[in-house]
């Protein structure tokens, strides 16, 4: 992936919109997968409490948006 906006960018983050995480995977990025995942999937599960599915769907937002505008180092 050679830059923002790239097509590998593009699939990333349209890998995460279906699961959380997916999209860092694909990045090679393990620990950040595991996170989004991990707090996404929790707070879905916990969705009669309300405010867990809240933060669950900031959480899924914030990974699509993550994976969208990453670049390599």
């Amino acid at each position: 992936m050679s830059q923002q906006g790239s097509a590998g960018n593009v699939i990333a983050a349209l890998c995460n919109v279906f699961i959380p995480g997916l999209g860092q995977l694909i990045q090679g990025r393990l620990l950040a997968a595991i996170l989004f995942f991990v707090i996404t999937a929790g707070g879905y599960a916990m969705y009669w409490l309300i405010f867990p599915a809240i933060i669950a769907a900031v959480v899924h937002l914030i990974s699509i948006i993550s994976a969208a505008r990453y670049k390599p180092d």
